[in-house]
């Protein structure tokens, strides 16, 4: 048979992850076997040429599972199975699907768009409909959808790589950032990294413009998403602004900061703008930092002006 679609794949990829499988490609064999997928059908590729129909799938279906809760990935390409899951798999439920999924608490928060707007009724896509798209759905509104879909999957993604690279790896990134948001003019001769040791709480430094006219300082913390950043960590960090007779920074980490940490700013005249993981992996799509385009799709539309003249004669 042909290579289903994701929505079909998701029954049989919790029940190879309940049965031991950790990673998508444990799961490749089982799934060809269950729905007796071809050698030549599993390596049909996308149109991109970069990956099969079938690798694809599978890793999509996988992804949806994780943001229902269903599975959880305690590091980059190890995924195994929650009692959630084993929960619904006792139910032995004849398939699981977006519709499944939408019962499950942050399901729907991870598809919505970064501003809040809701990037469509998840639970009403179907195979039938091409993936993304419904009936109440342009092409261009199904496009979005994706879209925000795509980069919620690739946020995840950038979060997990950047929780197993070094401390010092970190904070160049970092620099890197901010330098390709427009921090010292572009040019990475304008940010500083700090010793690793001795640096004050300080772990970078870069010029707010091209001419080094005001100087940002930045501090970088890696912490697992569930470890937020509280107000002494703020407080600290304040401490060293202080020292340096600095007046603006930028605080950043892979997770997030506590209520008082945030309502700490209220009360310094300090500038400091706080970014944590999930606005870090946004900025790092946005200014291409650590990403890169994988396929592009071009929507052309009728060129009014080639044709003025013919209508006109």
């Amino acid at each position: 048979m042909a290579v289903p679609d994701y929505q079909t794949m998701m029954l049989p990829v919790l029940v190879l992850f309940r049965d031991g499988a950790t990673n998508v490609a444990a799961c490749m064999p089982g799934l060809k076997a269950h729905f007796g997928i071809t050698e030549e059908e599993a390596e049909e590729l996308m149109p991109s040429g970069t990956q099969t129909y079938f690798s694809n799938r599978a890793h999509w279906a996988r992804t949806y599972l994780s943001k229902a809760g269903l599975l959880r990935s305690p590091s980059r390409n190890k995924h195994v199975i929650t009692e959630s899951g084993r929960e619904v798999l006792a139910k032995n439920p004849g398939k699981i699907d977006n519709l499944t999924l939408a019962a499950f608490e942050g399901f729907q928060d991870w598809v919505a768009k970064p501003k809040g707007d809701a990037a469509g009724d998840i639970a009403s896509l179907t195979p039938a409909t091409s993936a993304f798209t419904t009936a109440a759905q342009s092409p261009e509104d199904a496009m979005a959808v994706a879209q925000s879909i795509l980069d919620a999957a690739l946020r995840d993604e950038l979060l997990l790589i950047l929780k197993d690279i070094s401390p010092v790896r970190f904070e160049r990134l970092i620099l890197d950032l901010l330098s390709a948001m427009g921090y010292g003019g572009g040019d990475l001769s304008k940010a500083l990294m700090t010793k690793t040791s001795g640096d004050g709480g300080i772990d970078g430094i870069i010029h707010e413009d091209a001419l080094g006219l005001d100087a940002v300082y930045i501090q970088a913390k890696r912490y697992a998403p569930e470890n937020k950043v509280g107000r002494p960590a703020i407080q600290q960090f304040v401490g060293s602004l202080n020292g340096e007779g600095a007046t603006k920074g930028v605080f950043v980490t892979t997770s997030d900061f506590s209520v008082e940490a945030k309502g700490f700013l209220g009360k310094v005249q300090h500038r400091i703008v706080l970014i944590n993981g999930q606005e870090l992996a946004r900025l790092m799509i946005r200014y291409g930092v650590g990403v890169r385009a994988r396929t592009t799709y071009v929507i052309k539309g009728v060129d009014e002006d080639y044709f003025a003249d013919l209508n006109a004669g």
